[in-house]
């Protein structure tokens, strides 16, 4: 597997791969997160050309995407009901998602994003119960609940070297 940095070229699968996200999500009982086709064709084009947006590729195929940055994330500024683990530089992931053809990528996403950056950050809805397992399966915590710009909550997790 290659982790790589997404290109424009790419975009057409990455959409395609959030499109099955989202038909994963709903199938496994997450009604509510990543509605109205969320995340947008815009946003993706905007983590690309931030740098911060990655493929897994897997013998030559694109099969997972993700967005991973350092640096503080303002959704991360104000936790409720806990706390985060430190307060030290930080890594931040979002909006993984895979095809569901490779058996772990989700993992092998989340530990090449910890190779990176040791404290580690992310955040999943309450009924994204597949998610929260990979999370804590993968050594995160959780530390409490954030609001993402629309409102909407979030548990928030913690993975610290």
């Amino acid at each position: 597997m290659e982790i790589r940095k997404s290109t424009m070229a790419d975009l057409p699968e990455i959409m395609q791969i959030y499109e099955i996200g989202r038909a994963f999500m709903r199938s496994t009982g997450n009604m509510s997160q990543w509605g109205g086709g969320y995340p947008s064709e815009e946003l993706v084009k905007a983590d690309i050309a931030s740098g911060d947006s990655y493929v897994a590729v897997v013998n030559g195929a694109v099969e997972a995407v993700f967005v991973f940055r350092l640096g503080e994330d303002p959704t991360y500024k104000i936790i409720e009901d806990g706390a985060w683990k430190n307060d030290e530089p930080y890594g931040v992931l979002h909006r993984i998602a895979s095809r569901g053809r490779v058996k772990g990528i989700g993992s092998d996403c989340i530990q090449w994003c910890f190779t990176q950056c040791g404290n580690l950050r992310g955040d999943t809805h309450a009924d994204n119960h597949v998610m929260q397992h990979v999370m804590e399966k993968n050594g995160f915590e959780k530390c409490g609940r954030i609001y993402v710009s629309d409102g909407s909550p979030r548990i928030a997790y913690q993975k610290v070297k």
